[in-house]
């Protein structure tokens, strides 16, 4: 039982660690987005068979693209003709010629940065680019992407089926694009990288409350970025690589030694990584020195943050500030929700609570659980604790993180301190 555990745990910590590699490559081989996710996940399958019986093998990535690389070949010869197909296979790779492009190819590392170029091709959607990037590069489930996007799972299934069509029809190259038609993608490129990112610092499913995979691969991909474009990147572009490694300065410190999430507030910032935030500082003022974007803007205001030694330290004004110039340069929801929070801190809960019913009634963040969760804190704060447990309540329906949904219980008992415990929602 224990050498079976042993094994499951290797599969998953592959699947984490390098779903979006193994995919990559396939896609490179075979050519075919569907067939290359297809195959991987048979090959998952297989290593959940197998492992088990015949151990861990020494190379677990390897194991897995040779399997998938076979499953592949396989499902080929199942849609098609084996001899044509594998004939004209064979024919392409060794007459296929490849122009040099203006950049040192040994900036990139591997397939990755090639995948998210081709799925940011600008014959896609941006809404097509990002989710699809996030599918196969991130590994993420369709279901996750449409809450990423708050969009009904459905509609974000077709999207991903469209996308994958018009990059086979239209002989979508896979490739990493010359410096100068990069431009083109880079907003698309950007916003998936820090979708990963966001996915990895406040997973939707599961247990862990950040998943450390994710953060480093989207902080990687975006050094890698910005590096092709040196020595003049665009702001936005360094506005992002310090808005990353801000957030994840603070990793150490968002759970206690039982895992609950520990808030901003209340966060030990002895344990915030320094070395991150001097690095990310001097991006900051560089990013704001130029055409300052959303990027940028996100990145003043963790600075902010992270500047501050005590959370009384906090210049909340500056943030309140930050967040006008970001609702002018990215309105959303979402910004309008965070700008809220901030008003909080500077002007009490009473008029943040106002600018969030406005919000709610708009009905755009009905389904986002922390739009409920931040109403609720604020009627917490108002001693309001009948319609703070409503609150709590729908944003425990709603929330489908462990970690974020024992903070939420928590807070739900102690607005309901009286009441019989509360029959816990199940998550939609």
């Amino acid at each position: 039982m224990e050498h079976a555990q042993g094994a499951h745990t290797a599969v998953d910590a592959v699947y984490r660690s390098d779903w979006g590699r193994i995919v990559a490559s396939l896609i490179r081989q075979v050519g075919d987005f569907d067939v290359a996710e297809d195959a991987a996940q048979e090959a998952f399958a297989a290593a959940v068979d197998q492992w088990p019986a015949a151990g861990v093998p020494e190379a677990p990535r390897a194991w897995i693209i040779k399997t998938a690389r076979h499953k592949a070949i396989d499902r080929i010869r199942r849609r098609v003709n084996l001899g044509e197909k594998l004939d004209v296979y064979a024919a392409t790779e060794s007459t296929r010629v490849v122009d040099e492009p203006d950049y040192d190819p040994d900036q990139i590392p591997d397939d990755r940065l090639r995948l998210i170029f081709t799925c940011c091709h600008p014959a896609l959607s941006l809404e097509a680019q990002v989710a699809l990037t996030l599918r196969t590069l991130g590994g993420l489930e369709t279901e996750e992407i449409a809450r990423a996007f708050l969009v009904p799972v459905a509609t974000m299934a077709q999207r991903l089926v469209r996308a994958k069509g018009k990059i086979r029809d239209a002989h979508i190259p896979y490739s990493v694009p010359e410096t100068g038609d990069m431009p083109a993608r880079l907003d698309a490129v950007l916003t998936v990288i820090y979708l990963i990112f966001t996915e990895g610092y406040a997973p939707t499913r599961g247990e862990a409350l950040v998943r450390t995979d994710l953060c480093a691969e989207a902080i990687r991909l975006g050094r890698v970025v910005r590096s092709l474009l040196t020595p003049a990147p665009p702001a936005e572009v360094t506005g992002l690589l310090a808005l990353m490694l801000l957030h994840d300065s603070r990793r150490e410190a968002r759970l206690d030694e039982g895992g609950d999430l520990v808030l901003l507030e209340d966060q030990d910032r002895r344990r915030w990584n320094r070395a991150q935030i001097t690095e990310a500082l001097p991006l900051v003022a560089e990013a704001l020195r130029g055409d300052a974007g959303p990027f940028a803007l996100q990145a003043a205001i963790a600075a902010v943050h992270c500047r501050a030694a005590r959370p009384e330290n906090t210049d909340w004004p500056e943030i309140v500030r930050l967040y006008d110039l970001l609702e002018r340069a990215q309105p959303s929801p979402v910004v309008s929700l965070n700008r809220a929070a901030a008003v909080a801190m500077v002007d009490g809960p009473r008029p943040a609570l106002a600018l969030i019913d406005a919000l709610a009634a708009g009905g755009e963040l009905d389904r986002y659980h922390l739009l409920h969760a931040a109403r609720a804190d604020l009627l917490r704060r108002l001693g309001a604790d009948a319609d703070a447990a409503r609150s709590y309540a729908r944003a425990l329906e709603l929330a489908t993180n462990d970690a974020e949904r024992r903070f939420l219980e928590r807070r739900l008992r102690e607005v309901q301190p009286a009441a019989a415990p509360a029959r816990t929602p199940s998550a939609s």
